[in-house]
């Protein structure tokens, strides 16, 4: 096993996964509007999505699966539009203190936000490759990085959900919901304009 390789892949992953993006943005603002239980299932649906990702990549590298630029840029923004949706639903939902209990599970939310979350399509389509020959077995390349991904992911959006659990978050936590609305909101505008672009000049 190529250790140097590993170690540039788990520092690569902890950063990506760690810095907010839409995942992080909806797993927090579940958490603070609906609880940890639903958040948790969130996060799974997200880790869920995750694994689609790494399969798709897979198959692409063993020449399986080819696909195009405009596909790609066709599920991102189906995914941009149900990401503003949710961000706009955070931002006119009720106070938490008056809000309904969730009607549905998070699972869904999450794993349509993560099969369409930016950050990793372009993870696992430009940078999961270079990180291939970590074993001498393709096979077990994909195992192993696969396995690592889930774990740090899990782990991460977990710190986040216990974060939000803290004195401090529950006390603000309409707030915190709402800001997570925005930046998925935002995420989604931006991500939504750079694929439409793409489309139109394919």
């Amino acid at each position: 096993m190529n250790t140097t390789l590993l170690l540039a892949y788990l520092g690569t992953v902890l950063i990506l996964i760690a810095t907010p993006g839409p995942v992080v943005a909806l797993v927090v603002g579940t958490s603070g509007r609906s609880g940890t239980g639903a958040a948790i299932r969130t996060a799974l649906g997200a880790n869920a999505a995750s694994l689609v990702l790494v399969a798709a990549a897979a198959l692409i590298l063993a020449g399986s699966l080819a696909l195009s630029p405009v596909v790609l840029n066709a599920v991102a923004l189906v995914g941009c539009v149900f990401m503003a949706w949710l961000g706009l639903g955070a931002l006119r939902a009720p106070a938490v203190e008056d809000a309904p209990p969730p009607r549905a599970s998070g699972w869904w939310h999450g794993f349509a936000v993560g099969i369409a979350n930016p950050k990793d399509i372009l993870f696992f389509v430009a940078f999961f490759p270079q990180f291939i020959h970590v074993t001498a077995s393709f096979g077990t390349s994909i195992g192993v990085l696969a396995a690592l991904w889930l774990v740090v992911d899990l782990g991460v959006l977990a710190l986040y959900i216990a974060l939000m659990r803290g004195a401090l978050a529950q006390r603000h936590r309409a707030l915190v919901a709402r800001l997570s609305g925005l930046v998925l909101l935002l995420v989604a505008v931006a991500g939504a304009v750079y694929s439409a672009r793409a489309l139109l000049a394919a």
